[in-house]
């Protein structure tokens, strides 16, 4: 019973992943290309959306290896979120999206890898003592 209740809650641990991975990236492009750019017209931290983009198909389909990359990256938008915070209205409402976004990506992502990695580590610790 609570094997499945766990597989349950990463499940949809994995689901909050793949749509706030989504919305990040969704935002970090429209941000910078639209909604409230640094420079009139756009400006060249639109590529901030690269990263998120080359990793967004393994995200999806919740690789271990692509989520472990992504759980590095993931601070690095929080941290802007947090500076750009404090500027004036139109960047301060994405800022606080990307807090958000980045936010629930990490935890999200922390709770669905967890059984998988204390499971791997299980298989070492048996398998070193076999």
């Amino acid at each position: 019973m609570s094997y499945t209740l766990a597989t349950l809650m990463q499940q949809r641990a994995a689901l909050c992943a793949r749509m706030s991975w989504l919305g990040l990236t969704i935002l970090c492009f429209a941000w910078e290309a639209w909604l409230a750019p640094l420079r009139p017209g756009g400006s060249w931290m639109i590529l901030k959306a690269l990263p998120l983009l080359l990793l967004a198909h393994r995200v999806w389909l919740a690789e271990v290896r692509a989520l472990q990359w992504a759980l590095l990256l993931a601070p690095f938008y929080f941290a802007e979120g947090a500076v750009r915070l404090f500027e004036p209205a139109p960047a301060r409402w994405c800022a606080l999206l990307e807090l958000v976004c980045g936010g629930i990506f990490y935890i999200s992502t922390v709770v669905y890898l967890r059984p998988l990695k204390r499971a791997a580590s299980a298989q070492r610790r048996r398998d070193t003592s076999a």
